[in-house]
């Protein structure tokens, strides 16, 4: 066993489930971010060339003398638009990669007692990907839903604005915790969803505290590591304002924002990998309140040491 292991299946209060998805940061955080980026990889070179397009296109439209290889004429709508069609693809994508290999991680490492095995994560994820299907399409429907009841609910003053937030957090509390229940037992989609409804509305203002609390430390997470690359383009943007260079025309500065606009995604892509983990640490504990598995367990082996 791992000698820095956490036990996540305890009956922890509120603050001590903050604390502990931090320790679990402390110890795993080089080793998880090694296997994400594995995981990942594709993902990381569509986020790239996403940018280039995007920002290529937003400073062709942007200029009128726009121009793109051989001094040929391109038109820059094409490239903008092509931006947003494999953006769109890289969200999809990368959720889906995001939330399986974050929860089949937890899992793998709570049954090993934190010695994780990448091979048994991809087998993990294959195992259970016809079940991961049916759940997007599920979700995606879901989803649905809740933009139009947050289009209705949003002419309500204040009112609708604390709706929208409970909904949103719900909703990211249910994929979360439902994805966990997939990947931490044999469970099918019925029950795994049926489990993540259940253990969200059960425990709500919990669900929803730990979903705010977690969502502003991701975000300062996400703030720092874009705080370079943003620091690099506001100084570059400033010199060349101040020696008259055409950002719009500039080869440089295409490459300069490219990098820094895929640094942006790469960080909020990474931030949602995190906020899945601390999901899956959030289910352990849920689970324990609810069943009181791992207590008992451990009160059968006393027993049987005396």
């Amino acid at each position: 066993m791992n000698e820095k292991y956490i036990e996540l299946r305890t009956r922890s209060t509120f603050g001590d489930i903050i604390n502990t998805y931090f320790l679990f940061l402390k110890y795993n955080f080089k080793s998880y971010t090694n296997l994400y980026l594995r995981y990942n990889a594709v993902s990381i070179i569509l986020t790239l060339i996403c940018s280039y397009l995007l920002v290529t296109g937003f400073m062709g439209l942007a200029s009128k003398d726009f121009r793109f290889g051989m001094g040929n004429n391109v038109a820059s709508d094409s490239y903008f638009i092509a931006g947003i069609v494999i953006l769109l693809l890289i969200v999809f994508v990368t959720s889906l990669i995001n939330y399986s290999f974050s929860s089949a991680y937890i899992a793998e490492y709570v049954n090993n007692k934190g010695k994780i095995v990448s091979k048994n994560i991809w087998n993990s994820i294959l195992n259970k990907i016809g079940t991961i299907i049916i759940f997007i399409l599920i979700g995606g429907l879901l989803y649905v839903v809740y933009i139009v009841i947050s289009m209705i609910v949003a002419f309500i003053p204040f009112l609708g604005m604390i709706i929208q937030y409970g909904l949103s957090f719900s909703m990211t509390a249910i994929f979360g915790l439902t994805f966990m229940s997939i990947f931490s037992d044999k469970k099918g989609f019925g029950e795994a969803i049926s489990e993540g409804f259940d253990f969200t509305f059960s425990n709500f203002w919990r669900v929803i505290l730990f979903g705010l609390v977690i969502g502003i430390l991701n975000l300062m997470i996400t703030v720092l590591i874009i705080s370079v690359p943003g620091f690099i383009i506001g100084i570059y943007a400033y010199f060349s304002a101040s020696s008259n260079i055409n950002i719009a025309t500039s080869t440089f500065a295409t490459l300069v924002f490219t990098f820094g606009f895929a640094a942006f995604l790469l960080a909020f892509i990474y931030t949602q990998a995190l906020s899945q983990l601390s999901y899956g640490i959030l289910y352990y504990n849920l689970y324990e309140l609810r069943h009181n598995v791992f207590l008992q367990k451990k009160i059968d082996q006393i027993g049987v040491n005396d």
